[in-house]
């Protein structure tokens, strides 16, 4: 067989096989070879790994491109995404009219983009659930989300006038009529959160263990609860997004026991490494908010008992003048990440954890090709896309924001030496990030594709 690329001298992480000395294949864009040597394959171009470690690309299913320079989020924040091995991303569209305004945004994300980009789309109306089955053939998008926190005063603050129980009771019905959907929930019980917001700011409050404590683990865990209780109900998959406590995961443990449809489970890298203490202060600012050190330890015991089935980075690329001279309250929530999941949890999770490689490719990749419907992506498979990393473990560096490319000109975990990176990116079997910079080419011609899911 004639191929495009060999990349030899390589530890594959083989799908039930763990890392396995050998040679990837790839033409035409996908895995075509998987070999214990290359004696009897040819290739245009060949890479030698050096022995290190070749995993599947992250695929990143929580991103909000487009929430810091609408006009060019797609293309800086794929750049910061593929520095730190993140090869694909499902990012959220919101509008007024999903099926007048999804056809812009994938051909923005396909003209600027340097990786594959998804999207989910974002419920805040009933409008959106009665044309949902409409938009989802059409588009080929087939996982959604609905903003608990964004009910009531807090919905009408952001121009939201649907969002209620009754919405989310709806919304299931809804997604329970299409194959294959997930619906994904923000759970947070915004209703209590100002009565204790105010007496936190009474009382002269305003540090990050405050903005914990205005939202604290029981308002999560009800409103898992509440979500949980209505799809069992109707027998719909649901994605409790950006779990952060011991208590809300307890509460997703305690309904799978009994629910009749799947419970899925995102976390976050800042909920395995960073907590209420961080110095990081307003940078850390996010909702759910950071927790204590036991909450940390809670997901790390999530991830190994499988409990957490995926990692997403909820990357939002605003500005540090959003953050900076403000204090907790006026902050704006969230902050970068997509390019860091990889490193942190190579560093935290499998050099000072021992959390064995395969779970962390399990939860950065393979499993959310499975959730979101993505065949062609998340492992090294024949078949497959060549979404691939060469990953040197040993590798560190410090996180400076000036390197990362993204539209956010700060990072809550700059100035942190990261042990284990990737020093090649390929979508598709073409490099776009050689030891740590972005390629030319992938600079002059993006190359990235929308990823439909029907």
């Amino acid at each position: 067989m004639s191929l495009d690329l060999i990349l030899f001298n390589a530890q594959l992480m083989l799908p039930g096989q763990g890392l396995k000395r050998g040679v990837l294949g790839i033409k035409d864009g996908r895995i075509a070879v998987c070999a214990d040597s290359d004696s009897h394959l040819t290739a245009r171009e060949r890479i030698d790994c050096g022995g290190l470690w070749v995993l599947p690309g992250v695929i990143d299913p929580h991103v909000h491109f487009g929430f810091g320079s609408p006009e060019t989020d797609f293309e800086t924040e794929a750049r910061t995404a593929a520095l730190g091995g993140t090869t694909s991303v499902l990012s959220f569209h919101r509008s007024a009219d999903l099926r007048t305004s999804f056809d812009a945004a994938r051909d923005l994300a396909e003209k600027q983009s340097c990786i594959d980009i998804g999207f989910h789309f974002g419920l805040t109306s009933h409008l959106h659930v009665e044309t949902l089955q409409e938009v989802s053939e059409r588009f080929g998008v087939t996982s959604y989300k609905l903003y608990m926190m964004y009910k009531g005063a807090a919905g009408l603050s952001q121009g939201f006038t649907d969002i209620d129980d009754g919405l989310l009771y709806a919304a299931l019905e809804q997604v329970a009529r299409i194959p294959g959907a997930v619906l994904g929930v923000h759970c947070e019980n915004v209703e209590v959160i100002p009565l204790l917001r105010d007496r936190l700011r009474a009382a002269g409050r305003a540090d990050l263990k405050a903005w914990n404590e205005q939202s604290p683990d029981f308002l999560e865990a009800e409103n898992v609860h509440r979500v949980c209780y209505f799809a069992a109900r109707t027998r719909t998959p649901v994605n409790i997004v950006h779990l952060s406590s011991r208590e809300a995961l307890d509460e997703v443990r305690r309904h799978r026991r009994t629910s009749p449809a799947p419970i899925y489970v995102e976390s976050c890298p800042h909920y395995l490494f960073l907590n209420d203490e961080s110095p990081a202060g307003n940078y850390a600012k996010v909702n759910p908010p950071v927790r204590g050190q036991a909450d940390v330890e809670a997901m790390w015991e999530g991830v190994l008992d499988g409990s957490i089935t995926t990692i997403g980075s909820d990357h939002v690329p605003r500005k540090r003048a959003t953050k900076d001279g403000k204090d907790i309250w006026t902050a704006s929530n969230g902050f970068p990440g997509t390019g860091m999941i990889l490193p942190l949890m190579l560093h935290e999770g499998y050099h000072r954890r021992g959390v064995p490689l395969e779970k962390i490719v399990e939860v950065t990749s393979s499993n959310a090709a499975r959730i979101y419907r993505m065949p062609a992506k998340g492992s090294l498979s024949v078949g497959c896309d060549a979404d691939v990393l060469i990953v040197d473990p040993d590798l560190e560096r410090v996180v400076d924001p000036s390197t990362l490319e993204s539209n956010a000109d700060y990072s809550p975990y700059e100035g942190m030496r990261i042990k284990g990176w990737p020093v090649r990116a390929l979508v598709r079997g073409r490099t776009v990030m050689l030891d740590g910079k972005i390629t030319d080419a992938a600079r002059a011609a993006p190359g990235g594709r929308f990823i439909p899911r029907p």
